[in-house]
């Protein structure tokens, strides 16, 4: 899918599909970013809001030409705003398959617990 906002560097912006889980200890977020390599990918947190970027390199070499060209090459950007629900010193990433990885966990203060009643 393309975004449709403007961009100033020449080529094709895509903006990644994402799916988002939460579960009682984080927030997990995957996005699709096929044909993206891990040392492609980068992420970038500042004020509170989440940039995931990736780059995909055109395929082939130079003593090859092209015949059909239906892959598009170009780059990938989205970006989120976050909670104060979210330890971000505590967010890791992972790559595997052309997905993207986001783990977020919670703040202990965010975490449902139960608190015990003592009798006295």
């Amino acid at each position: 899918m393309q975004t449709n906002l403007e961009h100033t560097m020449p080529g094709a912006v895509f903006t990644p599909a994402v799916d988002i889980f939460e579960s009682e200890e984080e927030i997990t977020l995957l996005a699709d970013m096929p044909g993206v390599p891990s040392d492609g990918v980068t992420i970038d947190l500042h004020n509170d809001e989440l940039k995931v970027m990736g780059e995909i390199e055109p395929q082939g070499s130079e003593n090859e030409t092209s015949l059909v060209r239906e892959y598009e090459t170009g780059r990938f950007h989205r970006h989120f705003s976050l909670s104060d629900r979210v330890d971000q010193d505590k967010i890791s990433a992972s790559m595997k398959d052309g997905v993207l990885r986001l783990v977020l966990p919670k703040v202990e203060k965010a975490k449902p617990r139960k608190i015990e009643v003592k009798s006295e």
